[in-house]
């Protein structure tokens, strides 16, 4: 042997061992593979190893004699080696809690569904159970109605004949029909509802507890599904006896209307309308004859109303004498205009009424009441004294019980006293006659009470039957007897009325108010108005949504005699109209739109000319006269009223003025445009324009009048007015000249020599040719010369040479008569 007997071999310890492998494949192939299979190496650590991974463990280095490390690395090295590594398995535990937590998170959570899930699942059997247990136990009373019903009226005889024969065959026909039962009442188990058809679909919750959001079938619904299953049961509906109705009938009335009053479904009218060639919906209307067809095809009974009839509801009620109870009187002020009516009654009152009217004239009518010192209550109303509002002086006294008549007792009896005794007479109540401003030096009641004997009024003092009391509305004089003397008239009047029934009163004024809407001031004839009440007044209606009495308080009731302000009505009203209290508000809607029809078919018929004469007289007349066209906006619906009546009286032949326009409430774009288009102003009393009106305005060029005083306004319109009068043409005569001598004037013509025997002949004036005092030509002159000089003028008793233009037929003592023309203003009246 060599030297390397004694020697190792190089080579791996426990290296790899070779092998064959055959492989698979598709189709048949096959294929070997030479492969090697490595031992795993086992390295077993020297003993000083153990003390270096302790010593690493305890964050402390091994020491460098025990521990073997790699060669090239320090001790520092290998130290933050083993940090590192301790970070990493702290951070792999971390996420390991973290999944674990996760996961058991995760796994409650598919519990709780899967509980819930079954709880569900729990519930919905549980209420198809009870569900069907319900349709079974239905089902089970039926068919024992159904059978109790058939032995009720099965004769017994037939039970007595039955034969032994059909005894027999008995159970065996019942065998199958009560297998044929089990059968179904299994299958209705299986599938949780019966075949009859009584829910379709799968059971819901909602369902189960009785129908679509939680709705349960009321005790009728279920007692006519009861009946109906009893009826089917015994063999087929029993017809219901058919109530035959009294249908009233107006001139037209909707297919949906019309079935209500027969109380017939809507469907069946508009079949039979169809059958009848009449195609209409429940909502188109059709006529009283159409109508007639159809109830008596129905078998009721008609009963023809005409529009009128609506009004019917609210007729006079004759009221029992035992139901009427006593009600403080009404009384009126009136007079003329600054007699001191408005101060008097503030003098009772003990108020200040007059410092908030414009120009200290009443423009709006007043609704006070007032407690006397022996605990009387007296309801005044306080009526404007200008000769504009005439018309609402008469409502006034209309609804009044007691006038007295306001005369100044320095002024005697004025134009509007004699109107307020007309009126007074006119609606036959008593009056008192009140003479005013006693305490002035030249007060002359003497001849107050002898004025009044011109128009049949005679006072106590003249031997009379009407009271008369000297007041005083700055002294107070004469307040306490005056009040006496209406309380001893009241006393006498009996006056009386029924507390307990249906409100009726009048309106004494109405206003559109910005905050509140329209509000109507309402005096109480009879009955009791409260909140809430349904009422139509005019071509209005509305409900009681507030009542505020004379002082600004508000009440719960108004009963008669007692003036309130009722807020709550859909439109604006006209002064003088009648409110009634109706019981529904159908009713109240239906009489309103009836009397607007009325109402605008009556302005239609006085605004259309029927004939052609009528047309082309209105056709001629509208050519000669010169119109002025307004628009009026007032605060109150009886100011408006006085304005557009004074409006009327302005004017004569050729000018007149004519409201387009009147209402109540702010100017608003809509009135600017009106007036924009046709030219006319705006003239607004007591009420200003909005913004967008006033920017439209000022856009279009419209004027916008504010007033406060009814006079100003007047004069200002009579005054626009007078601009649309022609000027008046007069003729002023400056002389005469007579003819001594006719020229023929080469180039010229004939020329007079004339003397001039009166005033002055004018080149530029007009002249007239008189012979025997006949006009025979009228026209200018050509020339006018003195000697041989052109002249502009002749004096008195001076020769000179006249020639006419286009005029040659002038003779000796023919008379020259010279004129001037000059346009002279008008105005109206």
């Amino acid at each position: 042997m060599s030297d390397n007997d004694g020697k190792k071999t190089l080579g791996l310890r426990g290296g790899a061992r070779s092998g064959n492998v055959k492989q698979s494949f598709s189709h048949g192939r096959t294929k070997n593979v030479v492969v090697e299979t490595k031992r795993k190496r086992v390295v077993v650590p020297k003993p000083g190893a153990a003390a270096g991974k302790a010593a690493a463990a305890s964050g402390t280095a091994a020491p460098a004699s025990g521990a073997k490390r790699p060669a090239g690395i320090s001790d520092a090295e290998m130290e933050r080696r083993l940090k590192a590594l301790q970070a990493a398995k702290a951070r792999e535990a971390e996420d390991a809690a973290q999944r674990e937590a996760e996961e058991k998170a995760r796994a409650e959570e598919r519990e709780r569904l899967r509980a819930e899930k079954e709880q569900k699942e729990r519930e919905q059997r549980e209420a198809e159970e009870a569900a069907r247990r319900k349709a079974e136990e239905d089902e089970r009373k039926a068919r024992e109605a159904a059978e109790e019903a058939k032995r009720a009226s099965a004769p017994p005889a037939a039970a007595r004949e039955e034969t032994p024969a059909r005894a027999a065959a008995k159970p065996k026909e019942a065998a199958p029909r009560k297998a044929e039962r089990e059968r179904e009442d299994r299958g209705r188990s299986a599938r949780g509802r019966d075949d009859g058809g009584r829910r379709a679909g799968k059971l819901t919750l909602n369902q189960a507890l009785g129908g679509e959001g939680g709705r349960q079938k009321s005790l009728a619904a279920m007692k006519r599904k009861q009946e109906r299953a009893r009826q089917k049961a015994m063999g087929g509906q029993q017809n219901r006896e058919k109530v035959i109705r009294d249908v009233q009938l107006p001139e037209a009335i909707t297919v949906a209307e019309l079935a209500n009053r027969m109380a017939e479904r809507v469907g069946d009218v508009v079949k039979s309308l169809m059958n009848n060639g009449i195609m209409a919906t429940q909502n188109q209307s059709i006529d009283a004859d159409t109508a007639e067809l159809i109830i008596e095809e129905f078998g009721h009974r008609v009963t023809r109303v005409s529009d009128a009839d609506v009004e019917d509801v609210i007729t006079a009620v004759e009221d029992k004498p035992e139901d009427l109870k006593p009600r403080p009187p009404v009384i009126t002020i009136m007079g003329h205009v600054d007699h001191g009516k408005t101060s008097l009654l503030d003098a009772i009152r003990n108020t200040k009424v007059t410092a908030g009217e414009a120009g200290g004239i009443t423009q709006h009518i007043g609704a006070y009441q007032v407690q006397t010192k022996d605990g009387v209550t007296l309801s005044f109303l306080d009526t404007p004294g200008h000769a504009a509002f005439t018309s609402m002086r008469s409502r006034g006294a209309q609804v009044t019980d007691i006038v007295v008549l306001v005369v100044a007792a320095d002024d005697a009896v004025m134009p509007q006293t004699v109107e307020a005794i007309n009126h007074a007479k006119a609606a036959k109540v008593p009056m008192i006659v009140a003479i005013n401003k006693i305490d002035k030096p030249s007060a002359n009641p003497t001849k107050v009470r002898t004025d009044l004997l011109q128009h049949e009024v005679i006072v106590e003092e003249m031997s009379g039957e009407v009271q008369d009391v000297e007041v005083s509305a700055v002294t107070g004089q004469g307040l306490d007897e005056l009040l006496e003397a209406i309380a001893l008239q009241a006393e006498i009047l009996e006056l009386k009325a029924n507390p307990d029934r249906a409100a009726q009163g009048a309106v004494i004024e109405a206003q559109l108010d910005v905050g509140r809407g329209p509000v109507a001031t309402v005096l109480v004839q009879n009955g009791t108005l409260r909140q809430g009440d349904i009422f139509v007044v005019g071509e209005q209606y509305g409900k009681v949504r507030a009542l505020i009495n004379d002082k600004g308080e508000r009440v719960k009731e108004a009963g008669p005699s007692v003036p309130v302000e009722v807020l709550g009505l859909n439109g604006t009203p006209e002064a003088g109209d009648v409110l009634n209290v109706t019981e529904t508000e159908a009713q109240a809607r239906e009489i309103a739109e009836y009397r607007a029809n009325v109402a605008k078919e009556k302005r239609a018929a006085a605004g259309a000319a029927t004939t052609l004469e009528q047309l082309m007289a209105k056709a001629k007349e509208d050519e000669n006269v010169s119109e002025l066209p307004i628009l009026v906006k007032a605060d109150v619906q009886g100011s408006a009223e006085a304005i557009v009546q004074a409006m009327e009286k302005i004017g004569n032949d050729e000018v007149r003025v004519r409201v387009l326009h009147s209402g109540v409430g702010a100017i608003t774009e809509t009135d600017v445009g009106l007036a924009e288009a046709s030219g006319a102003p705006v003239f607004g009393f007591n009420v200003r324009a909005n913004k967008a009106a006033r920017d439209v305005a000022n856009q279009k060029g419209v004027e916008i009048r504010y007033y406060s005083v009814i006079y100003d306004l007047v004069d200002d319109v009579k005054a626009a007015a007078s601009g649309l009068l022609s000027n008046e043409i007069r003729e002023k005569f400056i002389g005469y000249a007579t003819i001594k001598e006719v020229f023929k004037v080469t180039g010229v013509g004939k020329v007079a020599g004339c003397l001039v025997t009166e005033g002055v002949a004018r080149r530029s004036a007009g002249v007239r040719l008189l012979r025997d005092d006949v006009v025979i030509h009228e026209g200018t002159l050509k020339t006018l010369k003195r000697f041989k000089d052109e002249v502009a003028e002749v004096q008195s008793g001076q020769e000179c040479g006249m020639a006419f233009e286009n005029y040659d037929d002038i003779r000796p003592d023919d008379v020259i008569e010279i004129f001037e023309r000059e346009e002279v203003e008008r105005t109206l009246d």
